[in-house]
């Protein structure tokens, strides 16, 4: 629809003009939630026009409100809706079903804002950030390593090395030294070098994508203004004003993966070659240049941890610089060490042959390690941040940062032994012929069955509890609807979903538990793959039988698993891909998952709040001053969540006469608890001392949104009373048919919406026109 242009002033019969803030207009801004709508939804009209946006976000109205400024007396007594629309952040082309690839860099991401609120403990605060940014510098190597073992350990190096595998798949062929009679590529340094180009292309593919997802999404300068003090702007970082503008950290960050990316493969390339030319009685040019190249590969890898370390956010202004030497340079020096170290594994090496395996255990047990240790540093900063200013509300006693990227690192774990698993079992048919993945991977995939009974267990206990739970809400239930109750049927559905409603509060410890099991087995597949370099069901030789039997056990079944969950993930990622309804299941996930700006991990799916933000902040802003009237923006879900984030932006003046409804929020319920140090009690408070009024609806079906749960006598006057669902338990005068149990949806159909909403705009005042200068004769110049 072509957009429409938006009056502020009319001309009157007498050649007068009416100005907006003289007739007291009233505005309803609308933000839809997970998933999305469409504007015909959301204002419930078919005709609706774009009055400004794009494609990709934009607010509408209905056709008959375009010039409802205009004309103030067709519109007197109820506000005029207005909706924005944000799903195409998130849930638009197929080709972001993609994104599901950089799950764990988005989970990752996550942790780095779940740290606990502290006061007066920046160095401690920093080292937080620094401990989760190294910790996503991890995840990148690994995903790399990951496709190095693929393309140049089991294709090249074992398949290629091994007559039977290279017949069996022809494409190999002139990589044989057996097909190919010795042909050029035949040799393995530049077998390596040639399988060198897919782990590259791959960190082409995620520096193009992050560097165009930040030019299409989150390139959106927010408003100019001054930072106020951390007491005014409710102790939270989001009323910053750089908080939704880090170019120059995304910049440095992409710049350091990059390299560290490329260097990682250097290292898989040019390390094998070098490990050929230090044995006793080896060339001694080549063993002096091995060494050369694998001292600059090791101070190109201190020079991107000093990167990574070097600098986190800054928020208290519009991040506009850039390291523009560093961002240039960093990833062309890692690329040059990748073409050295791969003209170098090329140089003809007599006697030079592939057998065996690469170095991977090595390397993927040194990334488990660390972050292993990384992520037990982590939870003790987390610790000594919540024992500065404890929160009873906060996830996991302020655990949650560490626990979530614990299940980061699980993910990318999970990720390379799938790939690896199934790439070796497709390569080696008959499982004979080549040796296969590293021996880690295969005690990581062991442990797969042990925590799906772990996580068997707890789901069997959370199931019981919520059996007693829908028992006891039978009871609640007759209390809220006074009457006659002989359908128990109907009962026990809404206490149902009373109960069903409450597993949402049950997530920090379905999280602790789930972590807690992956770093514990964890550390023993390190230790058992260290000690032994055999497969479990190898190692477990010559022992009880109960212990032989459960690792020959495991091992089948966790190299079973592994594999099917990486081909549920392809299958998913390619249904999402052509299915719309399965993107928008995606898009819900990202809704979620990418509300914060990229800060521990540049390759992360761009974070949508950075348009969503400064769109709703602009919005808001340019209304009240051009026409100082009523603005009550309403949010529903993870809507009410960027209403929060997008008042906390605002001026204080244009702040305190702006009114704000949530319904269906997740404001305390999951970001107040997992994101404490920015949704905490202390920042909601100051949110309901900030806007001029705020009223919040929820629902006991409701398993997203809750109350606010602001204290004394705060709660109340933000909180209203849970909303009966259904409406009536019965067949009513008003609902002749059997009203639904609406849950997380459709809080419009409650008359509580409207009158809540009339109750703010009664609240709010128009602003004072503003006075037009006179000349000297006393007469306005306009």
């Amino acid at each position: 629809m072509e957009r429409a242009q938006r009056h502020v002033s009319t001309a009157g019969a007498d050649g007068s003009t009416t100005r907006p803030e003289e007739s007291g207009t009233a505005l309803e801004l609308l933000v839809h939630g997970v998933g999305g709508t469409t504007p015909e939804e959301m204002l419930d009209d078919p005709r609706t026009v774009r009055i400004t946006g794009d494609d990709t976000a934009a607010v509408f109205r209905r056709a008959d409100d375009v010039d409802a400024e205009s004309a103030p007396d067709e519109h007197r007594g109820r506000p005029v809706p207005e909706a924005y629309v944000w799903c195409n952040l998130t849930s638009g082309n197929g080709t972001r079903a993609l994104w599901l690839l950089l799950l764990p860099f988005m989970v990752v991401n996550l942790a780095h804002w779940m740290r606990p609120t502290a006061r007066g403990r920046t160095r401690t605060v920093r080292l937080y950030g620094l401990l989760v940014r190294l910790t996503g510098l991890t995840l990148t190597v690994l995903l790399v390593a990951a496709v190095c073992e693929v393309a140049l350990d089991l294709a090249a190096w074992q398949c290629a090395g091994t007559s039977a595998c290279a017949e069996r798949h022809s494409w190999l062929g002139f990589l044989s030294p057996t097909v190919s009679d010795g042909g050029w590529w035949s040799r393995p340094g530049r077998r390596l070098a040639l399988a060198a180009l897919v782990p590259a292309a791959l960190t082409w593919l995620l520096w193009y994508l992050s560097h165009r997802t930040w030019s299409a999404y989150e390139s959106q300068e927010p408003l100019s203004r001054s930072p106020e003090p951390d007491e005014e702007t409710g102790r939270t970082a989001l009323g910053r004003p750089g908080f939704w503008y880090g170019r120059r950290l995304v910049a440095r960050l992409r710049a350091a993966h990059t390299a560290a990316a490329l260097l990682t493969v250097a290292a898989a390339v040019g390390t094998s070659a070098a490990r050929f030319d230090h044995r006793p009685g080896g060339p001694a040019l080549l063993d002096a240049l091995g060494r050369l190249l694998e001292a600059a590969l090791v101070a190109a890898t201190v020079g991107v941890v000093w990167v990574v370390c070097r600098r986190g956010r800054s928020e208290r202004r519009l991040d506009r610089e850039l390291d523009a030497r560093l961002v240039r340079r960093l990833p062309l020096a890692a690329l040059v060490l990748l073409v050295l170290a791969a003209v170098y594994a090329g140089w003809e090496r007599p006697g030079w042959e592939s057998a065996g395996r690469l170095p991977g255990d090595a390397t993927f047990g040194g990334i488990a390690l660390v972050q292993g240790l990384l992520v037990i540093a982590l939870g003790a900063v987390a610790h000594v941040l919540y024992r500065t200013h404890p929160d009873p509300r906060a996830a996991m006693r302020g655990l949650a940062g560490p626990a979530v990227a614990m299940l980061a690192c699980a993910l990318g774990g999970v990720m390379s032994g799938g790939v690896s698993q199934r790439v070796a079992d497709w390569l080696d048919g008959t499982g004979t012929n080549i040796p296969g993945p590293p021996v880690l991977l295969t005690w990581q995939a062991s442990v797969i069955p042990p925590l799906l009974v772990v996580l068997l267990v707890l789901g069997g206990w959370l199931a019981w509890r919520t059996w007693l739970l829908r028992r006891a809400a039978m009871a609640t239930v007759e209390q809220d609807y006074p009457g006659r109750h002989n359908d128990t049927t109907r009962t026990r559905r809404i206490a149902r979903a009373r109960a069903a409603a409450t597993l949402t509060d049950r997530a920090p410890l379905l999280v602790a538990v789930t972590s807690t099991t992956t770093l514990l087995l964890g550390a023993a597949a390190l230790v058992g793959a260290m000690t032994s370099d055999k497969a479990p069901a190898e190692a477990a030789q010559r022992t009880h039988s109960f212990v032989e039997g459960a690792a020959e056990t495991a091992q089948a079944l966790g190299s079973w698993l592994i594999g099917l969950g990486f081909i549920l993930f392809v299958t998913w990622g390619r249904r999402a891909y052509k299915d719309p309804s399965a993107r928008r299941t995606i898009g819900i996930l990202w809704d979620v998952g990418t509300f914060w700006p990229r800060a521990a991990h540049p390759f992360a799916p761009p974070c949508y709040a950075e348009r969503a933000v400064p769109d709703l902040t602009w919005r808001m802003e340019t209304w009240t001053r051009a026409t100082a009237g009523r603005l009550v923006i309403s949010g529903h879900s993870q809507g009410s969540v960027l209403a929060a984030a997008a008042a906390w932006q605002l001026t204080p003046s244009v702040r305190k006469r702006v009114g704000l409804l949530t319904y269906g929020s997740p404001l305390e319920r999951l970001y107040g608890r997992w994101f404490p140090a920015h949704f905490g009690p202390a920042a909601l408070s100051a949110l309901h001392h900030d806007v001029d009024c705020w009223r919040n609806l929820h629902r006991p079906t409701d398993p997203i949104g809750g109350p606010v749960g602001l204290t004394g006598d705060c709660g109340p006057e933000v909180d209203r009373e849970p909303l009966k669902d259904p409406l009536a338990y019965g067949r009513t005068d008003e609902h002749p048919l059997p009203a639904p149990i609406l849950g997380h949806s459709d809080y419009q159909a409650d008359p509580a919406f409207a009158e809540e909403r009339t109750r703010l705009l009664a609240r709010l005042h128009p602003g004072v026109p503003a006075q037009r200068p006179q000349d000297d004769s006393g007469r306005s110049s306009a």
